[in-house]
């Protein structure tokens, strides 16, 4: 209801700019340029979780940016998921196009030529806040951009939202926590639904977020995505081994048939490359000193 509530009244009342407080706009010029007005950086926290994927950010984290971003996620102010959504889209696409290997970017870039079948599809998959902080906010931020940064469709990318991550545990807030803090807050704590990981299959995996400050959270997103891929390609060996009744030690064989179960890559996809060529993760904003550490 809170949530319904909030949109209905985004719809009806004049509201105030969103990043610096302009009255009667939802986000005015100077901080919607600040907000996607530069070509999104690739950004990497000191000190680098290990497991962490390649991240692309639209803007730092600091000013009119800082605001837009707590005025959507902590005061409700829900139209501006659209222009963060916005931001969020340019930051996936400057991530699927530098990562990856050759033929993947390749893929991407020829991505807006192709028929709606054959495209590379690009799959959103957002950070879930906590069933705590859904409930206080009264909606979840990471999804709600990750909807708005969807409309990549426009522009010829196949692009969707799959909400498949979720607490397999209570985790405490984030606010106030060092990096090796959060990191042991955060440690197993995501899982892949049970049926996600078919929904994963057969494209490129994009981790989704508003802010990445230590990169714990997108961390732990990714160590669940690439458990979940990992069980459901081990678990095609096993389905193959019981119908097939292999005998013992024909290894090669089972092994081989895992290979032929598997969803068929995308053209352009890169086949055995392992999962890392899949994975990439995009977010609105990164803390500034993330900007800074990124290396060549």
């Amino acid at each position: 209801m809170r949530a319904w509530w909030q949109d209905l009244t985004d719809l009806v009342l004049p509201t105030d700019c969103g990043g610096c407080g302009r009255p009667r706009t939802v986000l005015c010029p100077e901080c919607r340029a600040a907000l996607h007005g530069r070509a999104p950086r690739r950004v990497r926290p000191a000190p680098e979780p290990a497991g962490l994927p390649m991240v692309h950010a639209a803007a730092a984290y600091r000013g009119a940016v800082r605001a837009t971003l707590l005025a959507h996620k902590e005061r409700g102010a829900l139209m501006l998921a659209r222009p963060l959504g916005a931001a969020l889209a340019g930051a996936v696409r400057a991530g699927l196009i530098t990562g990856g290997t050759g033929a993947a970017v390749a893929a991407v870039r020829a991505a807006s030529s192709r028929t709606a079948a054959g495209r590379v599809p690009v799959l959103l998959v957002p950070v879930p806040s906590s069933r705590r902080a859904v409930r206080a906010r009264g909606h979840d931020p990471a999804r709600r951009i990750a909807l708005a940064a969807a409309e990549l469709r426009r522009s010829g990318t196949a692009a969707r939202v799959v909400a498949v991550l979720r607490h397999r545990r209570a985790v405490a807030d984030q606010a106030g926590l060092g990096a090796r803090q959060r990191l042991a807050n955060l440690a197993g704590a995501l899982e892949v639904a049970d049926v996600g990981a078919a929904l994963l299959t057969g494209g490129r995996i994009v981790l989704v977020d508003d802010l990445m400050t230590t990169g714990a959270s997108l961390g732990e997103a990714a160590r669940a995505v690439r458990t979940a891929l990992v069980d459901a390609r081990t678990g095609d060996t096993e389905v193959y081994a019981r119908v097939a009744g292999e005998a013992r030690g024909e290894r090669t064989a089972i092994r081989t048939a895992a290979r032929s179960h598997r969803a068929p890559e995308p053209q352009g996809m890169v086949a055995g490359n392992g999962l890392e060529d899949r994975i990439c993760a995009a977010v609105v904003a990164a803390s500034p000193e993330s900007f800074e550490m990124n290396r060549n």
